[in-house]
């Protein structure tokens, strides 16, 4: 059975004949993707289950990964918290170090594609070392409301050379780019081992491997261990809402390769939560794991300080778990404030205590929210949309030309 067939029970007949008709433009293209890792984060997991679903449609699609060191990927982190508005010393040796490495990794790998599409900023700048005969797209998955003004120049000469840049809310388009900018959302794949249905066995088996106490409500965020993620602020809420009700805190979060900080981050959470014994960390890869954890914790958490969109929380939407999250970047887009989950600012510690302790408390206002989010996200946030946009998009680019 193919990948797209497993989808009609859960989006029905019409969407996937729609996808067909859609890529019948594209039969025969050869379209490649790249980005700087093929595990951890939202960005890999989403070309994990679109790309296969491209090339079941007919459209050749490939994906490379661009090859860097820890030096690299170090400056890349520094530019990812600038473009989310962390204010950072830009100095030659490390443009040049960004440079040479997207030149070095340009040197092996050929792009005789119809179409290439460039995600994140760390090959950025390949689009310099290639001899152009095709439409280029730069798709950006992070938070630019707010982009360090120095790094976005940096950032500028590159970009202005693509054909068209995605990003994933209309508060992230940019003024001053003389280029088209386009929004898509992200979206999850409901048939990965993340986000599919699972049996009482398979739940009850993954519980006891891990060991997960069960006995008292659980609250939890999946999340890298990243700054903007404030996983210390987290366990600041835990705090307050113990004082009313015994619960557990599970942080659960990868570390990409390439995100050097994650582990820095980890250690001055662990040294935080050392003295609770109902504070768990996970740094385990496994994503049977993350989808059990999101369907045993009573509230999901997103106590995100910037967030391109945030895909754990469509997640948790998926699962039908309550959930209270930061009002910010992609976030609110997904969630109604009230309808399909909580709302708050980021630094509002009581604000996020007491709306856990209103679900903890009030089970019929969780449930009702949960189910609304599953909704939403069927509706709006599921692998086909984005798929049936990403068609859209790549059939008027090609035809244009």
């Amino acid at each position: 059975m193919g990948y797209l067939e497993q989808y009609r029970e859960i989006v029905g007949d019409e969407v996937i004949a729609l996808l067909y008709k859609k890529a019948r433009k594209l039969n025969g293209k050869h379209i490649v993707h790249i980005n700087s890792t093929h595990m951890g984060g939202g960005v890999a997991e989403m070309l994990v289950s679109l790309i296969p679903l491209m090339n079941e449609l007919g459209i050749d699609t490939g994906w490379r990964v661009l090859h860097g060191n820890p030096d690299f990927f170090q400056i890349t982190k520094s530019f990812h918290n600038g473009l989310q508005g962390e204010s950072i010393s830009l100095n030659e040796i490390e443009k040049k170090l960004y440079t040479r490495t997207n030149e070095f990794f340009s040197s092996f790998t050929h792009l005789g594609h119809d179409l290439v599409i460039v995600h994140d900023p760390q090959p950025l700048a390949l689009i310099d070392f290639f001899k152009k005969h095709q439409p280029w797209l730069w798709r950006c998955h992070i938070d630019l409301s707010h982009p360090n003004q120095e790094l976005w120049d940096f950032f500028k000469r590159y970009i202005i050379q693509y054909d068209r840049v995605i990003v994933s809310n209309e508060i992230y388009k940019q003024k001053d780019l003389p280029i088209d900018q386009h929004i898509l959302y992200p979206a999850i794949d409901p048939l990965s081992s993340k986000n599919k249905e699972l049996s009482e066995e398979e739940i009850g088996n993954t519980i006891k491997k891990y060991a997960l106490p069960t006995d008292k409500p659980i609250i939890t965020q999946i999340s890298r261990f990243d700054k903007w993620k404030d996983p210390e602020g987290v366990i600041d809420v835990y705090k307050r809402v113990k004082e009313t009700i015994d619960c557990r805190l599970i942080l659960c979060g990868s570390m990409a390769s390439d995100d050097p900080e994650g582990i820095e981050i980890y250690e001055r959470v662990r040294t935080k939560a050392q003295h609770d014994p109902d504070i768990i960390l996970l740094t385990i890869e496994n994503n049977i794991l993350v989808n059990v954890l999101q369907r045993i914790s009573s509230v999901l958490i997103q106590k995100s300080l910037k967030e391109g969109f945030g895909l754990t929380v469509t997640e948790a939407l998926w699962k039908g778990t309550p959930i209270v999250a930061s009002n910010i970047g992609g976030i609110p887009v997904q969630i109604t404030d009230g309808v399909n989950g909580f709302l708050l600012y980021p630094n509002d510690i009581d604000g996020f205590a007491n709306k856990i302790i209103q679900i903890l408390q009030n089970p019929d206002v969780g449930a009702s929210m949960a189910a609304n989010g599953k909704e939403t996200v069927k509706k709006y946030f599921l692998m086909t949309r984005l798929l049936s946009d990403y068609l859209e998009l790549l059939s008027e680019m090609l035809q244009s030309r």
